[in-house]
């Protein structure tokens, strides 16, 4: 455990809440006895927590018209049944007074209907344990406790509500039954923090199955405390799959969400560098793919490339064409940013059979819409996205920079691109960087800029340069007229600042290496002409000779 952890122990164990580790198991201090039966695991036994939790119901409703029987016996051993998630717990509460009012019992019946986190409640008569379908082996050992009532319901909702419906009799004996796996060694932590504020599990899986427990008893300072370790300890990928995958009840709380973020930061980190973990990637399942493919700080050549990702793994792990159509609708598409794909790239989009047509349609008019969007346009629309879709409108850290091309094909084949560099983007550039943007196409090559901190030839100083390379692929030369221009303060136009003509020829190049006629400091000055709100706008014409 680190550092953070060991004081965030101390933290809550010297808050305000009271310690009653003296009174633990304690009969001086406790009015009731928990006798906690510890059975076997029988996995044919469990069913799901919607028939467990409809078959209690519909019995506790029953009651009623039983009261009479119930009323006409004495000493009657009252069975209470609790329902938590797919594990079955029941509590036999030895009833000596069985005098409850009839106002009481309906009380009870309503608090059934109305448990939260998957826990039911009822009150069973005698000889109708059997038809609720429960474990009614040996259970393989027995663990008595002596408990407060008073602690155990100031801390845990769960008992607040047992010890409400037992208010008015004379019952000491409280018994629950759980299971021999992880649960025995997670309550009793459980209910030594309920008294202490502090837990003896040190282990990830040792704090997560207290976690489940404090779930099951309703315990929300257990589960704050829990998320808390969980984000202090080690993490690895199993356990942060593990985290995404807490159930949606435990997910609803706030303590709990911190812990969930916290798994979808380390699986983004642990594969920020998606292309050497592929394999990895891969083998995640839809929770640890959907917070990879969410970060904005992958490192990864373009967000084709992205796609190309999430393409395999959905034919991995969906071999069927309508499981894909599914998982791409619901999950997947939300996690590709298109308006920063290639414009070839979009145009197979729309082949692809993977997608619903409709819903690639939709996908690539957004995107070629936002593409041909002014800057500050652009940024309306990101905040129209709001919160759910606007991390579709952030660029990430690419390799190869997204640009905005227009084409034209008359007069003479031209295509005119667009490329704006952050302010922090140039500074990172000093002293060898370079930037390079995504592959634009004229007159059937491929063309791509480059930009980076050079080395002025007369002066020996650092200077911006700009470039035009042709990719290689084929050997016939290439002959095109190009001019670089920058938008400048004030008036925030265009201004021509590099103007030549060139024959390409397999993988060469040609710019300028000082494309403002200024040293690297005066370049980047606060007080720097070049850059308009923090933004450098560069434009390439590109024209092929005739």
């Amino acid at each position: 455990m680190n550092s953070n952890s060991a004081t965030g122990r101390r933290f809550i164990r010297s808050g305000t809440e009271p310690d009653f580790r003296f009174a633990f198991d304690e009969k001086n201090y406790s009015d009731r006895v928990l006798m906690i039966e510890i059975s076997p695991d029988f996995p044919e036994l469990k069913t799901s927590h919607e028939e467990c939790f409809s078959i209690v119901v519909d019995w506790a409703r029953k009651l009623k018209r039983r009261r009479e029987e119930i009323n006409r016996r004495g000493n009657d051993n009252v069975d209470v049944v609790m329902q938590f998630g797919k594990k079955k717990v029941s509590c036999n509460l030895l009833e000596k007074d069985n005098g409850l009012a009839d106002d009481e019992r309906e009380e009870a019946v309503g608090m059934l209907e109305e448990s939260p986190s998957g826990i039911a409640m009822a009150t069973n008569l005698p000889g109708t344990y059997s038809s609720m379908n429960m474990d009614s082996s040996n259970p393989l050992r027995v663990r008595t406790l002596h408990i407060s009532s008073a602690i155990l319901a100031a801390k845990s909702q769960f008992f607040y509500k047992l010890f409400v419906g037992m208010k008015e009799s004379q019952q000491q004996h409280v018994t629950i039954q759980i299971h021999v796996s992880a649960e025995e060694t997670a309550v009793m932590d459980l209910l030594k923090f309920i008294y202490s504020n502090a837990l003896s599990a040190t282990t990830p899986t040792g704090v997560f199955d207290v976690l489940m427990a404090a779930d099951k008893f309703e315990v929300v300072s257990c589960m704050r405390y829990c998320s808390f370790l969980l984000q202090n300890l080690h993490m690895t990928t199993d356990s942060a799959l593990l985290y995404l995958n807490l159930p949606s009840n435990i997910l609803m709380a706030d303590d709990v969400q911190l812990l969930t973020n916290a798994a979808k930061k380390f699986l983004a980190a642990r594969f920020v560098d998606i292309t050497k973990f592929q394999e990895e990637v891969f083998s995640l399942p839809l929770l640890g793919i959907e917070a990879v493919l969410s970060s904005d700080d992958l490192q990864i050549d373009s967000e084709d490339a992205v796609y190309d990702i999430a393409l395999k793994w959905a034919r991995k792990h969906y071999p069927k064409l309508e499981e894909r159509w599914e998982v791409w609708s619901s999950h997947l598409c939300h996690l590709i940013r298109f308006p920063f794909m290639t414009e070839r790239k979009l145009r197979k989009v729309l082949m692809c059979s993977d997608f619903d047509p409709e819903l690639a349609s939709k996908l690539v008019i957004e995107a070629l819409f936002y593409k041909d969007e002014a800057p500050y346009c652009q940024g309306s629309i990101a905040a129209e996205a709001g919160n759910a879709l606007h991390h579709c409108y952030v660029q990430r850290a690419y390799k190869y920079r997204p640009v905005k091309a227009l084409h034209f094909e008359t007069p003479r084949q031209q295509c005119i691109i667009y490329l704006d560099l952050k302010r922090d983007e140039c500074v990172r550039l000093f002293p060898v960087g370079r930037v390079y943007t995504q592959t634009f196409h004229l007159g059937g090559r491929g063309f791509f800029l480059s930009a980076r901190c050079s080395m002025d030839q007369q002066n020996g100083s650092h200077c911006f340069g700009l470039f035009l390379r042709m990719q290689e692929k084929g050997s016939e030369s290439f002959a095109v007229d190009y001019e670089f221009a920058a938008r400048i303060s004030p008036d925030e136009k265009y201004v021509r600042k590099h103007k030549g003509d060139y024959i390409f020829t397999r993988g060469m190049k040609v710019g300028c290496r000082n494309l403002f006629g200024v040293d690297w400091t005066t370049f980047l000055d606060r007080d720097s002409v070049y850059f308009i709100n923090g933004i450098l706008y560069l434009r390439a014409e590109v024209t092929v000779r005739q």
